[in-house]
């Protein structure tokens, strides 16, 4: 019974002694996913900083471009919009749809000119005969920023 005693014994301790093994492993592969994932985490920051230090083009004026671009079309394309929606609606929905398709397009010509344009604070007033429109249009790229307010009155048919 004395050598069952102590090749249990020895088992137990053999066990203890595995299962001390099994939890530094487990130690050591957690401590690799953390230093694996801090490694991953500073070179996407990396790859991101890079970025940051590409110089200033100054002859890159998209912005004024698409600016000076918007303005001269905003009452001009108003006013076509609305003899284009002639008849389908009351003066007042006529002279909104037209606002909203013009804002509409305009985004997307920033789209197309590697610009972002956003027009806030659309509203539309109708006095008399007259539809009235303003906007503020954000133009932006990624080296400046502009407001522009933008303001038309035409004639509904």
């Amino acid at each position: 019974m004395d050598g069952w005693f102590t090749s249990l014994a020895h088992r137990k301790w053999c066990l203890m002694i595995n299962k001390n093994h099994d939890d530094e492993a487990q130690m050591l592969l957690a401590t690799g996913v953390v230093l694996l994932l801090a490694l991953l985490s500073m070179a996407i920051y990396g790859v991101k900083v890079v970025g940051m230090g590409e110089p200033y083009d100054s002859s890159d004026d998209a912005v004024l471009q698409t600016a000076s671009e918007i303005n001269d079309a905003w009452e001009i394309t108003i006013q076509s919009r609305i003899t284009e929606l002639e008849g389908l609606g009351s003066d007042a929905e006529i002279c909104l749809n037209a606002a909203e398709s013009v804002q509409m397009d305009l985004m997307r010509h920033g789209e197309h000119r590697g610009v972002e344009v956003i027009l806030v604070d659309l509203n539309v007033s109708i006095q008399g005969d007259e539809c009235s429109v303003s906007a503020e249009a954000g133009i932006a790229d990624r080296n400046s920023r502009m407001l522009v307010v933008l303001d038309a009155t035409v004639n509904l048919p």
